[in-house]
């Protein structure tokens, strides 16, 4: 077995709030990973670059300069969530063996669209690892989208392969749910291999209910899921959006902010009149779980029936959101990774650690059955101080 390393993990997500850090002692890789988990926090962004970052996240409204300026300004933040991080745990910065940061996503267009007579597709995340590896004297890997999308990929889901490492089960189907700004799900048939592995982004997680409570209460989210609690379901409204056509596709695929961001909102809210605001955000509250079990059943493949739901991210503190799930799958099924050693609060942030694990071992990380890459790559660029 190789010797044990200490290991951070970075995660800025949808939410644009916060960025996640989580310091892990990893022994070994791939199927035979194991890690304890020493320390996590959840590092705030200062006041207005959320509102930054969404304004350079659109084509129509982003400069240059600012995402040149704030591809820097990341990475510096990033450093603040590394230390903040080691100083929790008690350790020396010097101790530390690397970093995974998966940056923060501005653009994802995984769909080619042709340039110059060439099919390309794209991803962009920012908070550049050179400068994150610099600033702390530690190795850096960043960047891991890139190499699944030019091999033909996604890009996403690639949490997936770290699922497949925790959680498979010899004797139980299970369903890796996590819920983000995005929500997405492993199918995890017992006794499955790798490439056995079925996982796709279901829809929105957090991200429309979010954008809701900012525009009709100026709040960043929905606590507790207590103003969804407040409210019905409206079926015309729901009706609506189940329509997207992002459902109807099929796997591998993923989503973000271009398909579930300002726009959907709005097109959202011109189609209510006259109700109550709760109303709407039960409504956007109650079409996450839903169309994870709807996705669950189209697409989980008809011999697949869950054992264990097992539930993680910022949506599991959502109350609406896990009794809506219970209702939908069973009391007896739903779970959270905290019961399984895996915070539900840190997974993700986890999950980078160990993809950056896999590529200083050399590991492939992505699965092409979940993202559609011609082949399993080596994720991430390994950024040396």
């Amino acid at each position: 077995m190789m010797k044990p390393k200490l290991i951070v993990g970075l995660m800025s997500g949808t939410s644009l709030d916060a960025v996640d850090a989580v310091l892990i002692r990893v022994q070994g890789n791939g199927a035979r990973t194991s890690f304890k988990q020493l320390a996590f926090v959840s590092h705030a962004f200062p006041d207005g670059l959320r509102k930054l970052l969404l304004k350079n996240s659109n084509a129509a409204t982003s400069r240059v300069d600012d995402i040149a300026r704030l591809n820097f300004l990341l990475a510096h933040i990033y450093a603040d969530a590394v230390r903040a991080v080691a100083r929790k745990a008690r350790v020396k910065l010097s101790h530390i063996d690397l970093i995974g940061s998966h940056g923060q996503t501005i653009q994802h267009l995984p769909t080619p669209h042709r340039m110059m007579g060439r099919p390309i597709r794209a991803t962009l995340q920012i908070g550049d690892p050179s400068v994150l590896a610099t600033l702390l004297q530690i190795t850096v890997v960043g960047d891991f989208r890139v190499a699944d999308v030019a091999a033909g990929g996604q890009g996403a889901p690639l949490v997936p392969f770290i699922d497949w490492i925790l959680f498979r089960s010899r004797t139980k189907n299970r369903l890796v749910l996590n819920i983000g700004g995005i929500a997405n799900i492993t199918v995890l048939p017992r006794r499955c291999v790798a490439d056995d592995v079925i996982a796709f982004d279901t829809g929105p997680g957090n991200m429309v209910v979010d954008g809701l409570m900012a525009m009709l209460y100026k709040k960043r989210f929905d606590r507790d899921g207590a103003t969804a609690r407040r409210g019905s379901v409206i079926p015309h409204l729901l009706r609506w959006m189940l329509t997207h056509s992002y459902l109807r596709k099929k796997p591998p695929k993923s989503t973000g902010r271009e398909e579930f961001g300002k726009k959907f909102i709005e097109k959202l809210l011109q189609r209510v009149r006259k109700v109550r605001r709760e109303d709407i955000v039960a409504t956007a509250s109650f079409f996450t779980p839903l169309v994870v079990h709807e996705a669950y059943t189209n697409f989980a493949g008809r011999d697949f029936k869950v054992d264990e739901l097992i539930l993680s991210g910022g949506g599991s503190l959502n109350n609406y959101f896990v009794e809506t799930l219970l209702a939908l799958f069973g009391e007896g099924v739903v779970k959270f990774s905290d019961q399984f050693g895996v915070s539900s609060q840190a997974k993700e942030a986890i999950c980078f650690a160990l993809l950056a694990n896999e590529t200083i071992t050399g590991g492939t990380g992505n699965l092409p059955s979940v993202t559609g890459a011609r082949q399993a790559v080596v994720l991430g660029k390994i950024c040396k101080p």
